[in-house]
């Protein structure tokens, strides 16, 4: 019965043996939240006239190394608390479905961190050692996230924490190491960016509520419950929304930046996907639209501000 009910899941998540095995480990639809902050902090380099094409280049490969990592160091400590198992959804499956073991699953983050650490390296020397210092605080926090005695993931701070270190440090960091400078407007352009990067985080506790209730876990989504955090999730979209068209009428942002609205046809999608759902395979839509809601937004945002270098255009 229960290898039934494994084999269910797998054909539900449409899981495939082989190397997709490892794909489905590194959880590619949550990698834009690397690729976006990186994309959007060196544009706004860009727009400000500075530009090192390999630094960009070492900046996200090694950005999308360490969020690989961390998603890696969750499969194996949600599998050593006894949080997954065969019906899980959500995760890689390579513990609970697959069968690779938990040690493997450990050792090759660590060995995704070290390889971020040599591209720190490269980076350090191409502008300041500094950056090294961050980007061991951004691992840290990417291993206590659900490393640790006191999972981060676990509390109703995950959805912040995730949204300052993968949407305001990352775009910080992006954009430093190709200026040299940290900028006021750069850091209010990263505040839609990072709270639609923490809405994903969101969208994956309220589909994991029952499951998270059960195993003690405290997120924001089992506090308020699943309509109440469906509601917080549309708000959140909401007000990056807003925020976006007010930098626009500031001149913080370029007209062209109008486009990352597009966006909201998937935020739309994202909440029909979780409402009156029941199950987590139901809620799965919900969730995937989420994580493209940010890639769509970050990518026309990135977009509009390398336009602005070619046809400026100002209110």
């Amino acid at each position: 019965m229960q290898s039934l009910e494994n084999n269910t899941v797998k054909s539900a998540l449409n899981e495939k043996p082989g190397f997709h095995v490892w794909w489905r480990l590194l959880r590619p639809h949550t990698l834009t939240a690397s690729f976006v902050p990186v994309f959007i902090g060196t544009m706004l380099a860009i727009l400000d006239g500075s530009i090192h094409f390999l630094l960009f280049l070492a900046m996200l490969v090694a950005a999308m190394l360490i969020q690989a990592a961390t998603n890696m160091f969750n499969e194996y400590y949600d599998f050593v608390r006894g949080l997954d198992n065969e019906n899980s959804v959500g995760i890689g499956g390579t513990i609970v479905r697959d069968g690779i073991a938990p040690k493997k699953i450990f050792w090759l983050a660590i060995t995704f961190f070290l390889l971020a650490m040599l591209l720190g390296v490269y980076i350090c020397l191409q502008s300041n050692w500094w950056v090294m210092a961050v980007g061991l605080v951004c691992m840290l926090f990417g291993y206590l996230y659900t490393g640790g005695p006191y999972p981060i993931a676990s509390t109703p701070l995950g959805e912040i924490v995730s949204g300052f270190f993968m949407g305001t440090m990352l775009i910080g960091i992006s954009y430093f190491v190709q200026t040299m400078t940290i900028t006021t407007d750069m850091i209010v352009i990263s505040i839609p960016v990072a709270i639609l990067i923490g809405m994903i985080l969101l969208s994956n506790n309220i589909r994991d509520l029952e499951n998270d209730k059960e195993n003690g876990r405290k997120t924001i989504a089992i506090l308020l419950g699943q309509e109440k955090a469906v509601t917080l999730l549309a708000t959140c979209f909401l007000v990056s929304y807003v925020l976006t068209i007010v930098f626009i009428g500031l001149g913080i942002l370029p007209i062209w930046s109008l486009v990352a609205l597009l966006s909201s046809k998937k935020a739309k999608q994202a909440i029909d996907g979780f409402r009156g759902k029941k199950t987590n395979v139901e809620k799965i839509p919900g969730m995937v639209a989420t994580a493209k809601t940010n890639t769509v937004y970050g990518a026309l945002l990135g977009l509009s501000l390398l336009i602005q270098i070619f046809i400026p255009f100002s209110l």
